[in-house]
């Protein structure tokens, strides 16, 4: 995960502070010395290290500081302030003119994910009840056209493409169609290349200055590193981006750019790419992010991705089911992992839990444990599922041969099984019988 080494030296570091009792000014500036090469082994900008150290600096060996009764702390807030401060302190957002369609040019690099974003973002919109059109500007790269087809799909999202014809007639058009067809936003996915050149900023500028976009947003790759700045920078030049899609910040990038592009092009990171499929996309929060930065979690944005990637329908369904004392069987328990799956793996949804990040950064999380689960329970019949009760010795190796899985297996499920129905029996939740009737527990009141 991206910041995950930077989280973990600055964790070590601060360690230190809150073990103190009493913290000197050689105590502060001993700890911004290892936080300098924390941000700089994270591929920060040198420039922006550099201010930011002695900004945190200034701050942290003030008299309210080393006086305090919690000076480690105190030093913890001033760092989490400036590094808000570093990468934006407000959200920014899309800016909708009066009067629609708002035009978004995405531009960038070749291989960024220039054009998936663009049906990310597509596909973002539509969910918040907005009628995007996509528009296929890229004529040069091959199948690029189709690519932004298939994803568009995919996102249900209408594409306009006019084959490889003059990509500035393409967005011209696009816009004349969005208004005859009233759609509110109008997304063009331009050409990139392998670098930066005149040919691609002198195309880029003839879309510009035909269709006047409301937003210009540079798609960069996050596992570039500084590159991604100096990218960054280079187009904001050229074309006077408004702010920045990152792509790939679920990877294993050391995450700097993020913490550098704001103060060397003066545009915010509006929105990151947090993995593969076309929902991996959120808004850029500087106070999650710094927060996910010094292991402090990101709950907000766990509850958020929740209320957007479950089906609330279903989750209702079970609600209602054990608030009837309906019992919890293995259909519901295939059913919620389905669900929590759709949020991200294990251990990008952990991270953002507080305190719960550095304590699993050694662990090996399994994400194909869920496909494990999920097989043998399909491979149990619908009587097993809705009574497990009834699994004999004979059934389990049924099951685990059924799943390609193993007796072990079968018994650890029923167990966690087993488990889960003891935590729900205290809430006044029953299970079901042998039989497969309904087994009230003996106590008042239902769960809510």
């Amino acid at each position: 995960m991206a910041f995950e080494g930077l989280s973990e030296k600055l964790g070590a570091v601060f360690k230190k502070l809150k073990g103190r009792g009493v913290l000197t000014e050689n105590d502060v500036r001993e700890a911004m010395r290892e936080v300098k090469l924390a941000l700089l082994e994270a591929d920060v900008n040198y420039k922006v290290v550099r201010d930011f150290v002695a900004k945190v600096t200034e701050r942290a060996i003030g008299s309210d500081v080393l006086t305090s009764l919690t000076p480690g702390q105190q030093v913890i807030k001033i760092v989490n302030d400036e590094l808000i401060d570093l990468m934006g302190n407000e959200n920014s957002r899309i800016e909708f003119p009066s009067m629609p369609p708002c035009v978004i040019m995405m531009v960038g690099l070749q291989g960024s994910g220039k054009t998936t974003h663009a049906a990310k973002l597509a596909k973002y919109f539509k969910e918040q009840g907005k009628r995007p059109l996509l528009a296929a500007c890229d004529v040069y790269r091959p199948a690029a056209i189709n690519q932004l087809q298939v994803v568009g799909e995919k996102a249900g999202v209408k594409v306009f493409e006019m084959g490889q014809i003059n990509p500035v007639v393409i967005a011209r058009e696009a816009v004349k169609h969005a208004k005859e067809h009233g759609n509110e936003i109008v997304i063009l996915d331009t050409a990139g290349r392998l670098h930066i050149d005149e040919e691609l900023m002198d195309e880029l500028k003839n879309i510009k200055d035909t269709v006047n976009p409301h937003e210009i947003i540079l798609v960069v790759d996050a596992m570039t590193g500084q590159d991604a700045v100096n990218v960054a920078k280079a187009f904001d030049d050229a074309l006077g981006i408004t702010g920045v899609l990152m792509s790939k910040l679920d990877s294993d990038t050391r995450g700097g750019a993020a913490l550098s592009v704001l103060a060397v092009t003066g545009k915010p990171v509006k929105f990151v790419g947090t993995g593969e499929k076309l929902d991996d996309l959120e808004l850029f929060h500087p106070k999650r992010m710094a927060s996910r930065i010094l292991g402090m979690g990101d709950v907000l944005t766990l509850i958020e991705r929740a209320e957007n990637t479950l089906d609330q329908s279903k989750v209702q369904k079970l609600a209602d089911k054990l608030q009837d004392n309906g019992g919890f069987d293995m259909n519901d328990l295939l059913e919620q992992m389905k669900q929590i799956k759709k949020m991200g793996s294990f251990k990008q949804i952990a991270s953002m839990l507080p305190g719960v990040a550095d304590k699993i950064k050694d662990v090996d999380i399994d994400d194909h444990q869920i496909d494990r689960v999920g097989a043998l329970i399909q491979s149990m019949t619908p009587e097993e599922r809705l009574n497990p009760t009834i699994i004999n010795p004979s059934r389990k190796k049924r099951i685990a041969a059924g799943s390609g899985n193993t007796v072990s297996d079968v018994n650890r499920l029923l167990k966690q099984y087993e488990q889960m129905q003891k935590m729900f029996k205290q809430f006044g939740i029953t299970g079901r019988n042998a039989k497969g009737k309904r087994n009230p527990l003996k106590m008042p009141g239902r769960w809510r």
